[in-house]
């Protein structure tokens, strides 16, 4: 299975166990004015329904390198001890395949985010990841 397929699995099997959002990364387009879509083929062999940008220019999105695929918050109650209060705790699933291999901007994002109070790990199936929330609610640290 491709990454995307894990992580569309991971988000299926964890919906009632956390918030948890895909991070969609990637690089769009933008131009001036008001983009033209063609009516129909034209001499310079655009196509019908292509979209026309003028003085174009390409934009990445905000969120930084190394941001991993999925993040959220898991609901955790602290112990009673501690006034019992409820907190959100985030955590952020790198997913990869059976032979993926973390990046380094993702290494430094799990660190940082582990580092932070937080729970990053990196996942290869909805199992992975299952255990990963389980660890998060029991507040078990990670590293």
């Amino acid at each position: 299975m491709k990454e995307h397929g894990i992580q569309n699995a991971i988000r299926n099997e964890l919906a009632a166990e956390c918030f948890c959002f895909r991070a969609n990364v990637g690089t769009g387009w933008q131009g001036t004015g008001k983009p033209y879509r063609v009516p129909s083929k034209m001499v310079v062999a655009v196509n019908a329904g292509d979209v026309v940008l003028r003085q174009a220019r390409t934009f990445d999105t905000g969120l930084p390198a190394g941001f991993h695929d999925l993040f959220g918050w898991v609901e955790v109650t602290i112990t009673p001890d501690m006034v019992g209060q409820t907190f959100a705790r985030f955590f952020s699933l790198e997913v990869k395949t059976d032979d993926g291999r973390e990046s380094k901007g993702q290494t430094a994002f799990r660190n940082a985010v582990n580092s932070s109070g937080g729970a990053s790990a990196i996942v290869r199936s909805s199992a992975d990841a299952q255990a990963h929330i389980q660890s998060v609610r029991a507040g078990k640290t990670c590293h």
